[in-house]
């Protein structure tokens, strides 16, 4: 069974995203400006979905 079926950005995206919010105690701004870095448009009511 793939978790990440039907999601529109990479796994190791939404891995990486989760585990910052959940090991740094970042907010869900925070992480979208540390993606942005990145070069990844994402908003934080997705991570916020990711998360849950």
């Amino acid at each position: 069974m793939n978790v990440f079926k039907w999601k529109h950005f990479e796994a190791h995206i939404i891995l990486m995203a989760v585990r910052w919010y959940l090991r740094y105690s970042l907010s869900y701004p925070d992480i979208v400006e540390l993606l942005k870095e990145r070069e990844v448009q994402v908003s934080h009511t997705t991570i916020m979905r990711w998360v849950h």
